[in-house]
C-alpha cells in the first residue's frame, strides 16, 4: 500500500528556497506518475506539478514554471520539488499524491480525483 509522508516545509523569507520531499514508506512509489498539491487559506487545493514513473515527463502549473523543479528518486522511494524564489503567495499545505491508475505511464493528470494517495502535508510558510 501507499504511504505518503511529506517533509521540508517550514517558514522562509521572500526569495528564499525549500526542498519537500515525499517518502513512500510503503514501498510501492514505484510506477506510478506522483504529483504536488497545494492549499492555501481560504482556496482550493491545486496542481502545483506532476512526474511520470520513471522522471522522463514532468508538469508544472503556469505560477510555478520557472521556479519550482520536481524530481523524484526511485531508488530511494522519494519524491521532490525544489522551490525557488517563493513569494508570500506561496503560502500553503504542500501535499504529494499518487496515481495509480497511471502505472508505467507517459501521461499526468492535475485533477485532484485522479490521484488516490495522499500525504498528511507540509506548510510551507513565506514571509514578506
Amino acid at each position: 500500500q501507499v504511504q505518503l509522508v511529506e517533509s521540508g516545509g517550514g517558514l522562509v523569507q521572500t526569495g528564499g528556497s525549500l526542498r519537500l520531499s515525499c517518502d513512500d514508506s510503503g514501498r510501492t512509489f514505484n510506477g506510478y506518475t506522483m504529483g504536488w498539491f497545494r492549499r492555501a487559506p481560504g482556496k482550493d487545493r491545486e496542481f502545483v506539478s506532476g512526474v511520470t514513473w520513471n522522471g522522463a515527463k514532468t508538469e508544472y502549473a503556469d505560477f510555478v514554471k520557472g521556479r519550482f523543479t520536481i524530481s523524484r528518486d526511485n531508488a530511494k522511494n522519494t519524491m521532490y520539488l525544489q522551490m525557488n524564489d517563493l513569494s508570500p503567495e506561496d503560502t500553503a499545505v504542500y501535499y504529494c499524491a499518487a496515481d495509480i491508475s497511471r502505472h508505467l505511464s507517459d501521461q499526468i493528470a492535475t485533477y485532484i480525483y485522479d490521484y488516490d494517495y495522499w500525504g498528511q502535508g507540509t506548510q510551507v510558510t513565506v514571509s514578506s
